[in-house]
């Protein structure tokens, strides 16, 4: 798991701008809602990169590495930007309301959302 905190990029008397991602392609984009105490993945993707950016909220993150039994975790809010790279088993549980923005890389997305899908045996949560 990787997890960086983006910073604002732009600032005036409009609001701000702020770069999620540059010269980074996705094929897949989607926005998700989860309310405090939902707790979303308990997956991984064999061929797919999953980034998620968090735009309001908290969540906890849980990895781990296919075949490992370390289980990595981490506490994240707004403007956080967490990726996952195949193989990698991914939880969020939502310690607060929170939405956030997954961007894939890979087959996963639209009618094959659940082609590059593969659930965990054991949740990590």
């Amino acid at each position: 798991m990787k997890i960086s905190h983006k910073e604002v990029n732009f600032e005036d008397d409009r609001g701000t701008i702020a770069d999620i991602f540059v010269k980074d392609p996705h094929d897949h984009g989607t926005i998700i809602m989860s309310k405090k105490g939902a707790v979303r993945g308990n997956h991984y993707h064999k061929a797919t990169k999953q980034s998620d950016f968090v735009i309001s909220g908290k969540l906890k993150v849980l990895t781990q590495k296919v075949g490992e039994t370390e289980v990595e975790e981490e506490e994240v809010g707004p403007y956080t930007f967490i990726s996952h790279e195949p193989g990698e088993a991914h939880t969020y549980v939502a310690l607060e309301d929170t939405v956030f923005i997954s961007f894939n890389r890979g087959l996963r997305g639209g009618e094959d959302y659940e082609k590059d899908t593969f659930r965990l045996d054991v949740p990590l949560a």
